[in-house]
């Protein structure tokens, strides 16, 4: 129903302290919050609320400390623009006060609608919900309210020392995540938003992010169904032993005696740059004993995950390679010489295609057809798909593939990260989007006018998105893998 609030009606709507309602005002949406009264702003035929505060700014003494509340407000405020990225490296306008979301709903429609929640990927030491690829309009259309998280990345996010363990965990960033689930348990009422249905969707970092959240028993309830896009399922996380090590280097670079919270963000940006020269993992999630206990395949093989409706899934080339040296630095540290990838993929001539595909294979193609055998085996109802559509104009010259999927589901062109899609590519983008609105909608991606999606159940089955078909079938690349020999 699409209707107008004359002034006096509005000003009773703020005078009900507690409620949570949506409203459109004059030419504004409207949501009564805890944090105050917002106005959004209205595009095409979704609103949004850009730069919402979900925690208080991690700055000064609250820097490496659990994210804390916001303080209540009966201010009216507008919700136009985005917050700051989070800090991180080469990225204008980031800054430490970043712990915001964004919120997209299709305006004048009665809730309570689906909620899907996104986490950005980048290694955990890059990226933003702000990225203009994650707009989310275009899944909004669809009834959907959309969420999209900042949270603390790289030496702010994740640093392990024995300075700072008054606040538990060096897992800031997954305390953040953690912080924006109670927000939108708290608060999406407000803008139409169904709390007790509520998807998390994410790529890469961002799904490594949503499976370990899974596995938390301090989320429990506070999200109902998961999509995990290439996720490198069986990936060692730090243990705290190992996370205190690179701590105890990034404080030592700093000088022992340095007050860690009074540290300039431009300094502590470039001694970090100098660990994660070495080894890029120096700043991730690490086993903290309370949090995070196990690493995900350990705890999907325990049964210790939320049994909830899940999506899985990776792309065919997730990785690539720049060069011949790089490929054998790679192969050197995964223990597997150019030969044994001969015999592996005989019908690949260059060396940087094989490599290239045995990566693909071992970080993401069978750990997420690993984790989705264990969880249909849970008895929770599981879809997995591989992604290998390319769009046309990408396909005489293809980049590797890892979060190619993400412009079809957010349906986002033109910008940076994402091309113009031919009719073809339209087409493919609006049959994913339509997998994953259903999906939210329901716990089953599957609906009128879309190729059929089988459930894993407890076959190796899944959906296979190619150039020329998007059909369930079995697993083309089943064979004598680690998981099958399970």
């Amino acid at each position: 129903m699409r209707s107008l609030l004359a002034l006096v009606a509005t000003s009773a709507v703020l005078g009900c302290a507690g409620l949570a309602l949506a409203q459109p005002v004059g030419q504004f949406p409207f949501a009564l919050t805890r944090e105050g009264q917002m106005l959004g702003a209205v595009e095409g035929e979704v609103a949004s609320f850009k730069g919402l505060a979900y925690a208080a700014p991690p700055v000064g003494p609250l820097r490496w400390r659990p994210p804390q509340p916001t303080a209540e407000s009966s201010d009216m405020r507008t919700a136009y623009d985005y917050g700051a990225p989070c800090l991180q490296p080469s990225l204008p306008g980031a800054s430490e006060d970043c712990l915001t979301l964004n919120v997209f709903r299709p305006f004048g429609v009665d809730g309570p609608l689906p909620v899907m929640m996104f986490i950005h990927g980048g290694a955990f030491v890059t990226g933003t919900a702000n990225d203009p690829l994650f707009d989310g309009a275009r899944l909004a259309q669809a009834g959907l309210i959309v969420v999209t998280v900042n949270y603390r990345l790289g030496v702010l996010g994740w640093l392990t020392h024995p300075a700072l363990s008054e606040s538990g965990s060096g897992n800031y960033g997954l305390m953040d995540q953690i912080a924006a689930l109670h927000w939108v348990h708290d608060n999406i009422a407000a803008f139409g938003g169904d709390p007790d249905n509520v998807t998390l969707f994410g790529n890469g970092a961002g799904a490594t992010s949503i499976a370990l959240l899974m596995l938390c028993r301090q989320t429990r309830g506070l999200f109902h169904k998961a999509i995990l896009q290439s996720i490198p399922g069986r990936a060692r996380l730090r243990s705290a032993q190992e996370a205190e090590a690179v701590g105890r280097q990034f404080v030592a670079a700093l000088g022992e005696r340095t007050d860690l919270r009074a540290v300039g963000p431009s300094r502590l940006l470039a001694v970090a740059k100098q660990l994660l020269d070495k080894s890029p993992r120096s700043f991730a999630p690490m086993l903290d004993r309370s949090l995070v206990t196990e690493d995900v395949a350990a705890g999907f093989a325990a049964g210790h995950q939320s049994r909830i409706p899940l999506i899985i899934g990776s792309n065919d080339d997730e990785t690539g390679f720049d060069s011949e040296l790089s490929v054998e630095e790679e192969l050197a540290s995964a223990g597997v010489t150019s030969d044994d990838l001969r015999s592996l993929y005989p019908d690949l001539a260059r060396s940087s295609d094989r490599a290239a595909r045995f990566f693909t294979d071992k970080d993401f193609s069978e750990p997420v057809r690993l984790l989705a055998r264990l969880h249909a085996a849970s008895g929770a109802l599981t879809f997995r798909y591989r992604f290998g559509y390319v769009p046309e104009a990408q396909r005489a010259n293809p980049d590797h593939g890892h979060g190619r999927e993400l412009q079809f589901i957010f349906g986002v062109e033109g910008v940076p990260g994402a091309g113009i899609f031919s009719r073809a590519d339209r087409e493919v983008a609006s049959r994913i989007r339509g997998y994953w609105i259903n999906f939210a909608k329901s716990g089953d991606p599957n609906g009128s006018g879309l190729p059929h999606w089988d459930a894993a159940a407890d076959r190796d089955r899944l959906l296979l998105i190619a150039d020329d078909r998007i059909a369930s079938g079995d697993d083309p690349l089943r064979g004598a893998s680690r998981s099958d020999r399970r």
